[in-house]
C-alpha cells in the first residue's frame, strides 16, 4: 500500500489549480503546504485520523471535483479540510485504509473522553 497522492486546491472556476496549497498524502502522514510569501506546513499522522468524510458541491461536481474532511486527534487540527481536489473519492478512501492500517500497526486504539473524571472512579464513599 505504498501509495502516495500529491493534489493541489484548485478553483472551482473550471477546476484550475492557481492556489498557493498543497496536500500530499502517504502510509503515515497528510501533509497540507500552504501559502505564498508566508509558507504553512500542517502534517497530520495517519492513525490520529479517526473519520473521514467526502463533501461534493454542484459546483464541484460539475468540474469534477470534491472535499475531503479528516476528523482527527489532532491538537492542531481537529478537522483537516483537502478543500476542492481531483480524485476526492479515492483519496478519501485511501485514507480510511491507511489510517485503520497505522492504528493497526501502532496498536492504538479509538477511544472516546466521556467526562469520567479522577472523582468518579473512587466510586461510593
Amino acid at each position: 500500500m505504498a501509495e502516495e497522492f500529491t493534489e493541489r486546491k484548485r478553483w472551482l472556476f473550471l477546476g484550475l489549480p492557481f492556489t498557493f496549497t498543497k496536500y500530499i498524502i502517504k502510509e503515515n502522514m497528510i501533509t497540507i503546504d500552504s501559502g505564498l510569501l508566508r509558507k504553512v506546513e500542517n502534517d497530520c499522522y495517519m492513525y490520529k485520523v479517526q473519520d473521514v468524510e467526502l463533501v461534493i458541491s454542484l459546483a464541484e461536481r460539475i468540474v469534477g471535483l470534491g472535499t475531503v474532511v479528516c476528523y482527527t486527534g489532532d491538537t492542531t487540527h481537529p478537522q483537516l479540510v483537502l478543500s476542492h481536489i481531483k480524485n476526492a473519492k479515492v483519496i478519501k478512501n485511501y485514507i480510511l485504509e491507511a489510517s485503520e492500517q497505522a492504528r493497526m500497526k501502532r496498536r492504538t486504539l479509538n477511544t472516546l473522553d466521556i467526562g469520567a473524571g479522577a472523582e468518579d472512579m473512587d466510586g461510593p464513599d
